[in-house]
């Protein structure tokens, strides 16, 4: 069956998402968002149509950390990428693969972006959601999941397209050799506001974990991502009372640490790490620390080299990956690691994994990776694409933070009939809860083996007639 299609209509909607906790990172502190929805149509050169869905966080003061951008701005900002990237793609009526979509409006997307005083890696948020509904009505029609699709390179992938590093690079082949997970370790995140212990809180939740203790006691998590500040003093009192909790809790663990971008120069970073590692209290601690991302703001991480820091942990970006060359170039300052996350977009994370296989393949050893990071995932939709993504690339462990900081469907403001009918649909992704449904963790594990349905990880829709839509007129909106 042809692959191509071209475009008829991507509907974009919203829904306010409240958090049960305050979720703190760089030196933003989080309380709510929207979540944004995208619904696209398409038709085959048979005539056919179809239908998909994507869904992801309109996050503030992580796309842009811009001091002159409030949060309003920046969800306003985030709107207008959508409204774009919507736009581009239903007016170009040519039929094209999932993937020459993508190649075809990509860069034009990101140049509009900028003029509009924004970014690149907001442009990222508005292509990546067409991107994946666009591809799960493409699954939809061909009644194939996406891990199907992707080993037989279904989408059309040219890596070198977007990556003309990988020019001559099998990504054919890559694909086809991918062994899926259908489980990833969950990789707990530890915001700069959360409590760590039972005497830090006023008021424990009766239905779910907020300290670190009662995280680790239920869930039984062994990896964790440790938020930054930036100031060495705070972040090393702040993480020998989360190694005091570590290694008390547990035997064996791994760490990540996340500097969003808070750290003024590589040195900065440098001192931390040494006073890490003098410190007899954190010898454990400093031996389970996998890797340090994005430490420096992503405008220093294009020209400052980091391998000061580098001899002592590998680096990895993330913030800063916001265009097709960033890896390669972030490669040749220190750089070993990089993010997916969906909302970077799918084909960047393909992409970027295959220039691991490559310069690992030509290093002789497993030196580059590629890892999965969270944007406060929701459950639904935006999680269950993201997972299937981690799980096709062969991911180990995910950082995983939407079900800790909202309150499962609930909290998203998802009517019963959908939280239900997802539940029903991926039983082993989560779990009937105090009346609602949220994501479901055993041993520190997450399963999610019914993802692998016709489409791009869903059996389940969001409750259309609940969303409020996103019109056109936000492009012309003043901030």
């Amino acid at each position: 069956m042809d692959a191509r299609f071209r475009v008829l209509t991507i509907e974009r909607y919203e829904r306010a998402v409240r958090f049960r906790a305050p979720f703190r990172f760089g030196a933003s502190t989080i309380t709510g968002a929207p979540q944004a929805f995208v619904r696209a149509r398409i038709e085959f050169p048979d005539g056919a149509t179809e239908a998909g869905a994507a869904a992801e966080m309109m996050m503030p003061k992580w796309f842009d950390k811009s001091p002159d951008r409030s949060e309003s701005d920046n969800i306003v900002d985030l709107r207008r990428a959508l409204v774009s990237a919507a736009d581009a793609y239903s007016s170009d009526h040519r039929h094209r693969t999932a993937f020459g979509h993508h190649a075809a409006h990509a860069r034009a997307l990101e140049m509009a972006s900028e003029a509009r005083g924004s970014n690149a890696l907001t442009a990222l948020f508005g292509a990546s959601l067409v991107d994946r509904a666009l591809l799960d009505a493409s699954c939809r029609r061909l009644r194939i999941p996406f891990v199907e699709a992707m080993r037989a390179n279904m989408p059309g992938i040219e890596a070198e397209a977007i990556a003309p590093d990988l020019a001559g690079f099998d990504i054919a082949g890559f694909l086809s050799a991918r062994t899926a997970r259908n489980r990833v370790a969950l990789r707990h995140t530890i915001g700069l506001a959360d409590p760590l212990e039972a005497r830090e809180m006023a008021r424990p939740s009766h239905h779910a974990p907020c300290t670190l203790e009662d995280v680790i006691a239920i869930h039984r998590p062994r990896c964790f991502k440790l938020k930054l500040s930036g100031n060495v003093a705070a972040d090393l009192n702040r993480i020998a009372r989360v190694a005091r909790v570590l290694d008390r809790a547990l035997e064996s663990y791994r760490v990540t640490l996340d500097g969003n971008e808070q750290f003024h120069a590589v040195e900065d970073a440098v001192e931390l790490w040494r006073a890490i590692d003098r410190d007899p209290r954190l010898s454990r601690f400093a031996a389970s620390v996998l890797w340090i991302e994005q430490p420096l703001a992503r405008e220093t991480t294009r020209r400052a080299s980091v391998h000061a820091l580098a001899a002592f942990k590998p680096l990895l970006i993330d913030e800063s990956d916001a265009t097709p060359d960033a890896f390669p170039r972030a490669r040749s300052l220190g750089y070993t690691g990089v993010s997916s996350k969906s909302c970077k977009g799918i084909y960047k994370s393909v992409v970027n994994a295959g220039r691991c296989a490559q310069w690992n393949a030509q290093a002789g050893e497993e030196r580059f990776f590629l890892s999965a990071e969270d944007l406060t995932t929701q459950a639904g939709i935006s999680l269950q694409q993201d997972l299937a993504l981690a799980g096709f690339l062969g991911i180990e462990h995910v950082e995983r933070n939407g079900h800790h900081y909202v309150d499962g469907f609930e909290g998203e403001g998802a009517t019963e009939i959908e939280a239900r009918s997802f539940l029903a649909a991926h039983g082993d992704l989560y779990e009937a809860s105090n009346g609602s449904a949220r994501v479901s963790i055993h041993d520190g594990t997450l399963r999610f083996a019914s993802l692998e349905v016709p489409g791009y990880a869903s059996a389940a829709e969001p409750d259309w007639s609940t969303l409020a839509p996103i019109g056109s007129a936000v492009v012309s909106e003043s901030p």
